[in-house]
């Protein structure tokens, strides 16, 4: 983050670093124009995993073999950070218009707990009263190809941990015991089965899976006297909290098992207003790479479910995401020249051209 201030400060930017519990974030901000977009990005990474399973030897040095970088971070998301410093550094030598205002919003704590980063910035913002017109975060959005997918929203994550209480005892005489596996199976097959709904034009249906069931002494003489089960729905926006809360307790109401149930909301469901970021992006794309971008809202939460409490429009779009907290994370300096000139082209559509 400092090397990035530095650069900020270089472009005639200003640099404010909003900290909390020593996670640092930093508000950079170009311009003074009535228009505003925002990049958002995160520098943490998650572990490496083995040094010696990498290609390159050490994970956190960037390695280059050929076209292809390989390092922790490169994907998810450092190089599309890299990518926005060089695009908007073009863009401002070029750019004969002054009439932009320019944020980037760089967090450290996004692949940990999500709690001292964005959504503090987001206080930040909401306390200054600002509100950001575009805002495009960096995550690695394509599948395949660079271009031929951006985020135009999210599904929203409820996690469930259900607790059911049985009577422990000798598995040769049931009559004496209650088996809890054997209380809650009904209910399981029937949670699994039901159908939430099926999905709308921006959304697939909302997934229920179940992550981790646990129970028993480890012996196969005694039943159990208690079973724990972890699950988690990928919702759309054709549900609230409160309504697959509400139905999975008429299910397991429903077989009468003596229970308790915490749950876990980390991420709401969004979709963007498809206006001119969507365009702009779209348009940027096709003359970079040939292609028009699908619009999906699929994969893992982003820290997009906290910014669109403050952007008018939001999309994700970065690098390919194939190899995204694997060993050998990697992307190839050709998709990473192209995602700066489409980068920059994104905002000389938003802030110079007239046929948005």
């Amino acid at each position: 983050l400092n090397y990035i201030e530095m650069l900020i400060n270089n472009m005639g930017g200003r640099c404010p670093y909003i900290n909390r519990n020593q996670t640092k974030n930093l508000i950079a901000t170009v311009g003074n124009g009535s228009q505003i977009f925002a990049f958002a990005g995160h520098v943490d990474v998650v572990p490496s995993g083995e040094y010696s399973k990498w290609k390159s030897g050490n994970p956190f040095s960037l390695a280059k073999f050929g076209d292809e970088l390989i390092g922790r971070g490169v994907a998810d998301m450092k190089g599309s950070i890299a990518a926005f410093l060089v695009a908007l550094q073009n863009f401002i030598q070029n750019s004969k218009n002054n009439n932009y205002q320019i944020l980037l919003l760089l967090t450290s704590d996004e692949e940990g707990s999500a709690v001292d980063g964005t959504p503090l910035m987001v206080e930040y913002l909401q306390k200054k009263g600002i509100k950001l017109n575009y805002c495009l975060v960096g995550e690695p959005s394509c599948t395949n190809i660079l271009g031929d997918a951006i985020k135009v929203g999210r599904r929203g994550s409820l996690t469930g941990r259900v607790n059911v209480i049985g009577k422990q005892g000798h598995i040769a005489y049931p009559h004496l015991c209650c088996n809890p596996i054997h209380e809650f199976a009904p209910a399981l097959a029937e949670l699994v089965n039901f159908q939430w709904d099926n999905g709308n034009e921006f959304f697939p249906a909302t997934s229920l899976q179940f992550a981790n069931i646990k129970s028993g002494l480890g012996v196969t003489n005694v039943i159990p006297g208690e079973l724990s089960v972890d699950f988690n729905f990928r919702y759309n926006t054709l549900h609230t909290v409160s309504d697959l809360q509400q139905q999975v307790e008429r299910i397991l109401k429903k077989y009468h098992l003596n229970y308790t149930i915490n749950w876990e909301h980390s991420a709401k469901p969004f979709l963007t207003k498809v206006g001119r970021l969507v365009d702009a992006s779209s348009q940027a794309i096709h003359s970079v790479c040939g292609v028009y971008p699908e619009s999906k809202t699929d994969g893992g939460t982003s820290d997009g479910r906290f910014l669109v409490d403050v952007s008018d429009e939001i999309i994700e779009f970065g690098l390919c995401n194939g190899s995204i907290h694997q060993i050998n994370e990697s992307t190839t300096m050709h998709d990473l020249s192209c995602l700066s000139n489409i980068y920059q082209l994104i905002l000389e559509n938003l802030y110079i051209s007239t046929i948005i």
